[in-house]
């Protein structure tokens, strides 16, 4: 009996004692803080709320390993939930990967690759060389951004320059072309009767004449007498005496204008006025001061009436006809300067100006012809000589233009692209429409702002260096979506 009693009151203490304690732990909930978390994920979870979702989930051990949903480890337990704000509720907590969301940035959007490839990730993340991928914050979405070391961008000579505005750009429009001879400071000898050539004053291509200097003495052959083919210029010299003689001024102009109709010189018109004799032997004339470039005459010939004997040409002046690109011909202007240079002197340059623009082009060559006068000092240019040539062609820019170096654009004949520097390494690319050309710069339409710094140089090993191309698939609403870009 004794025995009992004492059995029951010993488990009564003990039922009181383990009372006690309990008791003791509901009213001092402090004392629970101090008793080691059996892990770190533990302490650093946030209690979950009917209207808070976690954003991954973690390993239970801390371990860098992350799930966007529920996971269990081969052992069987539960990954933990880790909240937005789970950092910043427990910031001792070292095992977590997430930094706390800088001041005015909002929430972590999602992580990208440290390398500006076209990855994201809605957890933490490493890449395969082990850096952590990078978080983009609320408002700060960074999609398409390369970063290269700064180590990269001076290895690589990196230079920028800035975005900036011009009241008007001047484009060099090339074309090739040849050396003509001025159309209107040409002339052709001929005579209107048919002749015998005497004698040459003249007998070389290419001697320098003087305008009415002698080129040859000719013999007028008469009209044949069965068949009276041909002017009759001795009878018009006869009737020109007979004038001289009745003193008739009316007759006498008449009968001088008829012989020069017959392209009886002024100099053999005076010779019959002076001696009063008609002659058959008339010496021809330049009729303008240049260069022979023609001489079919040769002394004893026969000729025809309008028989071509010699071709002269004034060459102070000459023409260059230029072959200007369809694409190119739209922008060229009568008046434009022009800047040519020859095979013959390398180095030299001569400078002239658009004369005339020809109405058709070239089917074949898709080309349209434009005539440039060029100066000849010296006469130096010479027929058919082949040229280079550069027509400065003001571009209508609608008064400011917004321009950045022509080596700043990749174009790849679908889209134009322009690498914009973003400091410490980074760099945009951004897809610009471009306009006129002119002056080493290109106009941008949009995709710009003025101050931008852009890529001059080495921006195509940039391309290389960062796999630009992939970041600019992050441009594609496609590309995010996959990816699982928000």
């Amino acid at each position: 009996m004794k025995t009992t009693q004492t059995l029951v009151a010993g488990l009564v203490a003990v039922v009181l004692a383990l009372g006690g304690i309990a008791f003791g732990y509901w009213i001092h909930p402090g004392m629970a803080s101090t008793q080691p978390a059996s892990t770190g994920v533990a302490a650093s979870t946030v209690a979950p709320s009917a209207d808070r979702k976690p954003i991954y989930y973690q390993d239970p051990d801390g371990k860098a390993d992350y799930s966007p949903t529920r996971k269990k480890t081969a052992t069987g337990r539960e990954y933990v939930p880790v909240y937005d704000n789970a950092s910043t509720a427990n910031p001792a907590n070292t095992n977590s990967p997430i930094e706390p969301a800088p001041s005015g940035k909002g929430r972590v959007l999602y992580y990208r690759n440290p390398m500006g490839l076209a990855d994201t990730s809605r957890v933490p993340k490493k890449d395969s060389m082990g850096m952590d991928y990078i978080p983009v914050y609320e408002g700060q979405d960074e999609s398409g951004i390369v970063t290269v070391s700064p180590q990269r961008v001076q290895m690589l000579g990196v230079k920028t320059a800035p975005v900036e505005i011009r009241s008007s750009l001047t484009r060099s429009i090339r074309a090739t072309g040849t050396i003509q001879a001025d159309e209107s400071r040409l002339a052709v000898v001929t005579t209107k009767f048919d002749g015998f050539v005497e004698k040459l004053f003249v007998s070389t291509t290419g001697a320098s004449v003087r305008k009415g200097q002698p080129l040859a003495q000719v013999w007028i052959q008469t009209p044949d007498v069965v068949t009276q083919m041909g002017p009759d210029v001795i009878t018009r010299q006869i009737d020109y005496i007979v004038a001289l003689q009745e003193h008739n001024a009316d007759s006498i102009n008449q009968a001088a204008r008829n012989l020069r109709n017959y392209g009886i010189p002024d100099s053999a018109i005076a010779e019959i006025r002076r001696t009063g004799r008609a002659t058959r032997s008339i010496t021809i004339s330049a009729p303008l001061s240049g260069t022979v470039l023609e001489k079919t005459a040769t002394q004893g010939m026969h000729f025809n009436a309008g028989d071509p004997l010699f071709k002269t040409a004034d060459l102070s002046t000459v023409w260059l006809l230029a072959d200007v690109a369809e694409q190119d011909f739209g922008n060229v202007q009568t008046g434009e300067a022009a800047h040519v240079s020859f095979v013959a002197y390398p180095g030299r340059m001569f400078t002239g100006s658009v004369d005339f623009i020809y109405p058709s082009l070239m089917a074949a060559t898709r080309t349209g012809r434009v005539r440039i006068v060029l100066p000849n000092t010296n006469s130096l240019l010479r027929e058919s000589m082949y040229a280079s040539v550069s027509i400065d062609s003001p571009e209508s820019a609608g008064g400011q233009a917004l321009v950045v170096p022509d080596s700043a654009v990749i174009d790849s004949g679908a889209r134009q692209v322009v690498i914009v520097a973003r400091g410490e390494g980074k760099f945009e690319p951004r897809v610009v429409r471009i306009g006129a050309h002119g002056d080493g710069y290109i106009q941008v339409l949009d995709g710009l702002k003025v101050g931008e710094q852009v890529v001059v140089s080495a921006n195509f090993l940039i391309d290389a260096e960062s796999n630009l191309r992939a970041a600019l698939q992050a441009f594609s609403p496609d590309a995010k979506k996959a990816s699982g870009t928000p």
